[in-house]
């Protein structure tokens, strides 16, 4: 097995592909998620920004990605990109912001990536698809699951401000993210 930290050189690189035009200005579908962290958390109602980044699954130390993981462009990443967002935590939250990772996964699989990655805020889990499909975001096709195409979001009181779509490299996303907020004081 590879080592997830580590991104591969040559990874094909995503396009985009318009599948984000639409998010902008739109409004964040009132669900709540259940969260690493017990809780279950409905960002339609959060003050200030929130940074949610979505990302397709977290490798496991004990199970093999889907096949061919590397080469679908942009499925490769989500453990250093989950890093350089705790890595990068102190910094988001004085720029203001709170973070999320969000993905499909049910919230036990992400639990252990959380305490793994010693990841400093909640994962949260949209294994039913309420957020998907409300705010229809970009999915992709791999070992037999439906998941999330890799995107961050900055939602301000519940709309969202911007999309970074798509994301590549994604262990840089944490730092697009603090250069974006530090361009766009709130």
């Amino acid at each position: 097995m590879t080592d997830p930290h580590v991104l591969p050189a040559h990874l094909p690189v995503p396009t985009d592909d318009g599948a984000c035009a639409h998010l902008p200005g739109r409004r964040w579908p009132a669900h709540a998620l259940p969260g690493t962290d017990g809780a279950a958390h409905d960002l339609s109602v959060l003050p200030g920004r929130t940074v949610v980044y979505a990302y397709p699954k977290t490798a496991r130390p004990d199970q093999a990605m889907p096949e061919d993981w590397d080469v679908i462009p942009g499925a490769r990443g989500c453990t250093p990109q989950a890093c350089a967002f705790r890595d990068h935590h102190a910094e988001l939250r004085a720029a203001g912001a709170r973070v999320f990772g969000l993905s499909v996964q049910a919230t036990a699989y992400q639990q252990e990536a959380a305490a793994r990655l010693h990841l400093p805020f909640p994962l949260l889990s949209d294994a039913a698809g309420a957020v998907r499909g409300a705010l229809r975001l970009p999915t992709f096709q791999a070992g037999g699951e439906t998941l999330l195409r890799r995107v961050t979001l900055i939602v301000r009181d519940g709309v969202i401000e911007h999309v970074f779509y798509p994301v590549f490299p994604p262990d840089r996303s944490a730092q697009d993210v603090l250069d974006w907020l530090a361009a766009h004081p709130a």
